[in-house]
This record gives C-alpha cells, sequence and structure tokens, in this order.
C-alpha cells in the first residue's frame, strides 16, 4: 500500500470556508431601498467620487456609473457650503435617472456645520462619515462631535465613524504616549498608533451611544496603509466591539500595487470573518475609469466565495502550445461582453451571475476545464487540428471550424443565457 492510498483513512479534508463574525446590523435607506450592513447581511461593497461635488451632474454621473458597475453604497465629498448645497440636487438626478444607491456624505473638520445649516443635504443623504480626527480639538471636540450625532438622530441616518491613521486625534495620540512612557516595559511606537485607532474609534462610538444615537447604526473603520498594519488592528478591533466594520486600506497606490495589496489585506480579514463592508482605494491610472475599484472589491469577494457578481471566465494563461492569440482575445470580449450585460441581466436573467465559462487554449487541459464550466471552448492550440469543441453542461455539444469560432461561440453564449435562465425569469413573472 502506497503513503497516498494509506491517507485515504484519515479524516477527509475540510473545504476552506470564511469565519463568521457576528456583528450588529446596521440600514442605510434611501427611498424603497435599503441596504443592510453586518448582521447577516452579505459584504457589501462601496466606492467614493473624486468628482467636484459642486459639479451636481458630473457627480450624478459619475455615482451612476459606479452603482451600475456594483457598488452598493456611493461616498460622496461634502466639503464646503456650495458642495453642501449641491446635495440634494444630486439626489433628484439620480431619482430622475432611477438610480436608487445611497449616498453617503464625506465630512471633515466642518461637518458640524453644514449638516446644521444645509438640512436638505443631511436629508437628502443616506449616511454619514465622521472622522473623530478631523471633529476639532478641545472642548470643541465633543460639542461639534455631538452635533453631527444629533443630525444623524434627527434624520434617522446611520454613521460610520471613520478613523485614520493620516489624521488622527493628536491629543489622544499623545494621552498614550505619556501613559506608555510609564510602563516597566513601553510598547513600541507602533503598538501605541494601533492603540491609539482602536480606543478613538471605540470611544467616539460609545460616545455617540452616550448620546442617544442606535449602536446598530454605528459602523467603525479603522484605515491605515500598510498591510500588515491593517490586519493587526482589525483584528484587535473585531476583538473588543460588536459593531459593523467597514474595511479598506486607505491610499492602497496605483495599478498592480493597490490591486495586490487591497485584495492581500482585504482577503485574509474577510477569511477570518472580520468586515462586513468594503471599499478598494485605488488611484486611478490617466484616462481609467473610476470603476475599476469596484471591479476589483467584487473580484475579491467572489474569489472568497462570500458573494457572487458576474459570471466567471476559466482561460489558460497560455504557453508554447498557443502561440496564437484567438483564444486571448475570445476570453477577453466573453469576460468584457458579460460585465457590460450585467447591469440588464439581474433583473432579466435572475441566477446568471453564477455561470461559469472556459475559454481554453489547447488540447491538453481544455476540454476538462471546458467540460467543468457550464458552458467552454477548447481552441485548436499550434500545430492542432483546426477544430473547437464545444462543451455545454459537461457534455461535448458540437465542434465550431473555420474563420468563425469566436462569433460562434460568443452566440452561443447568449442562446445558452437565454435557455437556461430565461426560463427562470419568466416563471417569476407569472
Amino acid at each position: 500500500m502506497t503513503d497516498s492510498a494509506s491517507n485515504l483513512g484519515c479524516l477527509p479534508i475540510e473545504a476552506a470556508a470564511p469565519k463568521a463574525r457576528r456583528s450588529r446590523q446596521a440600514s442605510v435607506t434611501w427611498g424603497p431601498r435599503t441596504v443592510t450592513i453586518g448582521g447577516d447581511a452579505p459584504v457589501r461593497v462601496q466606492s467614493m467620487t473624486n468628482t467636484d461635488t459642486v459639479d451636481a451632474i458630473g457627480t450624478a454621473i459619475q455615482v451612476k456609473e459606479l452603482a451600475l458597475a456594483g457598488s452598493e453604497l456611493v461616498r460622496i465629498t461634502v466639503n464646503t457650503p456650495e458642495a453642501a448645497a449641491q446635495v440634494p440636487y444630486i439626489r433628484e438626478q439620480l431619482d430622475r435617472m432611477g438610480v436608487d444607491v445611497p449616498l453617503v456624505g464625506d465630512f471633515h473638520y466642518n461637518g458640524h456645520r453644514l449638516l446644521t445649516e444645509f438640512p436638505a443635504c443631511a436629508e437628502a443623504l443616506s449616511k454619514y462619515r465622521i472622522n473623530p480626527g478631523n471633529v476639532g480639538k478641545g472642548d470643541k471636540r465633543d460639542r461639534q462631535f455631538g452635533q453631527m450625532i444629533d443630525a444623524a438622530m434627527r434624520w434617522n441616518k446611520p454613521v460610520r465613524i471613520g478613523v485614520n491613521w493620516g489624521s488622527l486625534d493628536q491629543e489622544l495620540l499623545a494621552s498614550l504616549m505619556d501613559t506608555n512612557n510609564r510602563r516597566a516595559e513601553p510598547w513600541d511606537a507602533k503598538q501605541v498608533m494601533y492603540e491609539a485607532l482602536i480606543t478613538s474609534a471605540i470611544e467616539s462610538a460609545r460616545l455617540a451611544e452616550s448620546m442617544g444615537m442606535d449602536g446598530k447604526q454605528i459602523i467603525l473603520s479603522c484605515k491605515v496603509s500598510g498591510v500588515q498594519d491593517l490586519i493587526s488592528v482589525y483584528r484587535e478591533l473585531a476583538q473588543r466591539c460588536d459593531y459593523a466594520l467597514h474595511l479598506g486600506l486607505t491610499e492602497a497606490g496605483m495599478a498592480t500595487k493597490g490591486t495586490v495589496a487591497s485584495a492581500t489585506a482585504l482577503s485574509i480579514l474577510l477569511q477570518e470573518g472580520i468586515g462586513d463592508t468594503i471599499r478598494v482605494s485605488l488611484t486611478p491610472q490617466p484616462g481609467e475609469s473610476r470603476t475599476q475599484e469596484v471591479v476589483i472589491a467584487n473580484e475579491i469577494l467572489q474569489a472568497l466565495g462570500l458573494r457572487v457578481f458576474v459570471p466567471s471566465v476559466t482561460a489558460c494563461p497560455g504557453c508554447g502550445r498557443t502561440t496564437s492569440t484567438t483564444f486571448q482575445e475570445l476570453a477577453k470580449q466573453i469576460d468584457d461582453y458579460l460585465r457590460m450585460q450585467m447591469p440588464v441581466w439581474r433583473t432579466r436573467y435572475p441566477g446568471v451571475e453564477t455561470m461559469k465559462v472556459a475559454v481554453m487554449g489547447c488540447i491538453v487541459n481544455g476540454p476538462g476545464e471546458s467540460k467543468h464550466a457550464d458552458i467552454g471552448i477548447s481552441l485548436p492550440g499550434t500545430g492542432e487540428a483546426p477544430a473547437a469543441p464545444v462543451f455545454i453542461d459537461g457534455e461535448k455539444a458540437l465542434t465550431l471550424r473555420g474563420d468563425d469560432i469566436a462569433r460562434e461561440f460568443h452566440k452561443l453564449v447568449e442562446n445558452y443565457v437565454e435557455k437556461r435562465f430565461g426560463g427562470e425569469h419568466a416563471a417569476q413573472a407569472v
């Protein structure tokens, strides 16, 4: 008996799955739509506009783009009286376009004044983001923080108390440094910084509750820009409270660096059951759509098996057997097409987001991967016969030949969606 055979007597290997941390559940509402955060709700995806909020039309257009890409809440900057005055018009434009995504107001320094002096802005927003490091100093801090909490309670809005290590409460940090200096074995500076972030978030939340705020309507975040720092802070934060938590690696950077860093940090925490809502904070490359950060957030959750947003496309990386670019082009065409159709398909074809498509480049793994997909194609590699078998629901359905393989497979995918998922929609409509 081989070692491999003898191992069959051991316990079966358990499939990896994210742990669960049960937090309080907040409700973010606009009109008929309510987005729950925490509790038994799925991990939510957020994004933020980078338009000038004074430009109501431009901001509304970008909010719509982010919502169509899959952002379930969109945050906008509210930093001046002029910006606050435009918030109701942004909400009005979105309502006209049929975009019911909740708007989150991002406040720093003067949020207490803006929420008080512009009640229409306070009402039009569905949630407020408060940074306790930027609400004032000394005697003003609690008073100005209290004004923002009063506005949230008056308009029945949840709040995210978002601490950021780039704008940490310096008085609190100094106090903790003094306490640390009196320890027999002082912590290092980074540990004190972690403690300041967590303390600021939790003490601010408890202060809000003492003012009458419903604890279920409070979400916390402690954002940093280092992967290991974020993991350390949120592990401790999750142990110390049961508030819903917003995850995000702040100032993650551009392109590959920002994507990899965000995916690494968020995935580790989500796998441990930490995190109720996420944002991937990417610096867009010149000409790149803001929606890219939403796509990446969706992909992180889908890769972990926590959410399903779009049909998945399996495609091989290519090798010396696949010198032709045909399979690369077809894979990109199919992936782009599926993403483009999802805003319509979500309502027309319920369940289509679970579909799996395979576009493979040669005979080695092509047929096998195609059989595992709902619909897949195995294209001929270098020197192989110019034939492309297509597998549907695990069975070989037909073989495509000639110069129009890509177009014919594209049509087969469309027909498959209509046949498999259209019937479910028709049944629900009845």
